[in-house]
């Protein structure tokens, strides 16, 4: 699913680095699985959890739901989404409200392209169709990070909000939450975090420059992505 901050860009990049640390059967777990790009591209136990509902919703309507989206833009219209602000009436709002706003951000505006017409709904349902099947097998839950129940000995993939970015809402503490990578570590969890910048407690394994694009008026930015692996000493 189109995310803003997705990783499915840099997939191809930290997964093969990742999964030679992961042991047979172990469950994979991530407390902020955005729009599943990483947890698609996984086999075996896996747990996918985000603190935003409509996040879930999203991820459970493409596992379970995939043949009731919306195909095109006539089955569901701008006006459809307009009315996505106002509403919970529609049942898959948590799909279209992030995978027809620009930029993939919830609510963030209908979709365009310039002066090009693009059927974005027709593209949603062909993506949707091909992650659907990736997508079986996994748990989804609504939850805090904090609050997340790990299986024993797991490994935790971590995309949190970055530290001084726009892509987030505000509000986030890095600081606990890097307290709390360090906790599920010596509880005896395997933990990678992406992120611009980390604690010198944690070690870069991965590092590379990439472009992103946040909104009609930022235009493009170049951040180098890192990947951490956190070690108990």
């Amino acid at each position: 699913m189109k995310y803003m901050g997705s990783k499915a860009r840099i997939s191809k990049y930290i997964l093969p680095l990742i999964l030679t640390y992961r042991k047979p059967q172990q469950w994979w777990v991530e407390p902020f699985v955005g729009g599943g790009n990483i947890i698609d591209k996984v086999t075996g136990p896996r747990l996918g959890a985000d603190c935003n509902k409509y996040t879930i919703d999203a991820l459970v309507a493409i596992r379970d739901h995939v043949a009731d989206l919306p195909k095109n833009n006539t089955e569901f219209t701008e006006a459809d989404y307009r009315n996505l602000r106002y509403s919970d009436a529609y049942k898959y709002k948590g799909y279209a409200g992030f995978v027809f706003s620009y930029g993939a951000k919830w609510l963030g505006g209908w979709r365009r392209d310039g002066l090009s017409i693009r059927d974005y709904v027709r593209e949603g349902y062909s993506n949707a169709l091909r992650q659907s099947p990736l997508l079986q097998g996994v748990e989804f839950v609504c939850e805090a990070y904090q609050n997340l129940q790990i299986p024993l000995n797991s490994l935790i993939y971590c995309d949190p909000p970055y530290v001084d970015t726009t892509k987030y809402a505000s509000g986030f503490d890095s600081a606990a939450f890097w307290q709390w990578c360090r906790q599920k570590s010596s509880d005896g969890h395997t933990v990678f975090v992406s992120e611009y910048t980390a604690p010198d407690d944690f070690t870069c394994v991965w590092s590379k420059k990439i472009v992103s694009s946040l909104t009609r008026n930022t235009g493009s930015k170049i951040g180098l992505e890192k990947l951490y692996y956190r070690t108990e000493k």
